[in-house]
């Protein structure tokens, strides 16, 4: 009796151990990690994170021409988190700066909310926000932010700093925010190779990787809401309901086993368990391959260009060389005859997934679609999809937001006179943006490297990051 509960304890051990040496494994820690709650002058947790007041001295300042404006909520809404319960706002441009440490793509999220406040009219925000020189946000007005909105913006860092500065949009208008994350990202979220596709081709678009993104559409098809709580590198995921095409003849299908993560497929970080362990599927149940789509419809805005992400990960086939099938963006064949067991090694739930950039155009919306392709099997599945990542590159006077650039907002203050932009004012921003780029070419000592998995694909595959451990 002894000796079996002996055994039991260390069976139990061997488990724990085990466990925590996968979390380990999984967790990431980035060396750049700020967490700024702004106007506050004590720490709030949030997600099990700390964020920390923007007046305590850290690798990080707030430099205002004049003095700012803390504003204090004080009759939140139960269970709100505790960083919009304050915000900063300010009267005239005032940045905040960031010490960093490690090079590369930094992730950027800013928090709003409006609440009540005697000394605060918030219909008088309207203001820019300027990231490293980029514009990120133009003429933003959040006097109805009355639930939190988080703006995400991936940007790459080479200068060992990163400024975020507030324009008021005039001299009668305010700029606030509530809480700032700047956040070194993982090497593989962002590669610098994607494929470009259009009507008429699939090509090479390099230099992804030194582009302003930023995150409008995150998605996990077929599965719940994925809170930062459950995300490693705290993003959400909402569900994809209000995206997908009604009639798309697709099923969902859940997955309770262990997602295999391995080299040259997706991390962790690219995509959490949470999204591959679910998926929409075509699934044919006789010998007639169906003929519909799965298609997912975003709004899109015309002279920009778009990332967009596709994950994929195979938990519905019974076995592995019998899922083949068609990727279409814009209804433009991306990726033909899609092959996910080559495509993964050969290994079922195994994560995988791909870049493609396209053109938003006059339509207003940006379709995402799977369908069967010529080489799809019967009674077997015919085409999945487990979650859509869209995000906006900046355009060519380095704006995610407007027509102008971001030393054309820091001079037109305080007039505001930003909404009318003339072809001088125009040629000056993308001469002033060809010379950025330029400098950074120069300063920058190589892309971040990645690698493929051993797959011969077609004209559209994309580039892939490098794995973390499975747990």
């Amino acid at each position: 009796m002894e000796f079996q509960y002996r055994k039991l304890i260390l069976s139990l051990s061997i488990l724990a151990l085990s466990t925590l040496s996968a979390l380990s494994h999984s967790s990431f820690s980035p060396l750049d990690n700020f967490l700024i709650d702004c106007g506050s002058t004590v720490g709030s947790t949030v997600d099990n994170r700390l964020f920390v007041p923007d007046s305590a001295k850290r690798d990080s300042s707030l430099s205002s021409s004049t003095r700012s404006i803390t504003l204090r909520n004080e009759n939140p809404p139960p269970n709100s988190p505790q960083i919009y319960s304050t915000a900063r706002a300010f009267r005239r441009p005032s940045k905040y700066k960031f010490q960093i440490r490690d090079e590369g793509t930094h992730m950027v999220r800013l928090h709003f909310q409006t609440f009540n406040s005697l000394k605060f009219d918030w219909n008088n925000t309207q203001f820019h926000v300027l990231v490293n020189g980029f514009v990120a946000l133009a003429d933003f007005r959040a006097g109805g932010v009355e639930s939190p909105m988080v703006m995400e913006f991936l940007i790459w860092v080479s200068t060992g700093k990163l400024v975020i500065e507030f324009v008021p949009a005039k001299k009668s208008n305010f700029a606030f925010v509530n809480a700032i994350e700047v956040i070194s990202a993982p090497k593989d979220l962002v590669a610098d190779t994607a494929k470009f596709v259009s009507s008429d081709k699939v090509e090479d678009f390099n230099g992804l990787a030194k582009q302003a993104l930023q995150v409008v559409h995150r998605v996990n098809v077929g599965g719940s809401k994925v809170t930062p709580f459950n995300d490693s590198i705290w993003r959400t995921w909402v569900t994809d309901d209000e995206y997908l095409e009604p009639n798309s003849g697709s099923k969902r299908v859940y997955f309770g086993g262990r997602i295999k993560y391995q080299d040259g497929g997706a991390s962790r970080e690219v995509g959490p368990d949470n999204v591959y362990n679910s998926a929409r599927v075509i699934h044919s149940t006789n010998a007639s391959i169906p003929k519909v789509n799965m298609t997912w419809v975003f709004p899109a805005i015309a002279g920009y260009k778009y990332l967009v992400r596709m994950h994929f990960c195979d938990i519905a086939s019974i076995s592995i060389g019998l899922l083949y099938f068609n990727v279409y963006v814009n209804g433009n064949l991306a990726y033909e005859n899609l092959d996910l067991s080559m495509a993964s090694n050969y290994i079922l739930a195994s994560p995988f997934y791909a870049d493609f950039v396209v053109d938003g155009d006059d339509s207003g919306v940006l379709r995402v679609s799977v369908g069967p392709s010529n080489m799809s099997v019967p009674y077997a599945i015919d085409g999945v999809l487990n979650g859509i990542e869209i995000m906006k590159l900046n355009n060519s006077m380095g704006s995610l937001d407007g027509d102008y650039c971001a030393g054309w907002v820091l001079r037109n203050w305080p007039s505001g006179h930003v909404g009318f932009v003339v072809p001088l004012v125009a040629a000056a921003c993308l001469l002033l943006s060809i010379s950025l780029v330029m400098r950074r070419k120069m300063n920058a000592e190589g892309f971040v490297a990645w690698s493929r998995l051993p797959m011969d694909v077609s004209e559209a595959n994309a580039k892939h990051g490098n794995a973390q451990p499975s747990s």
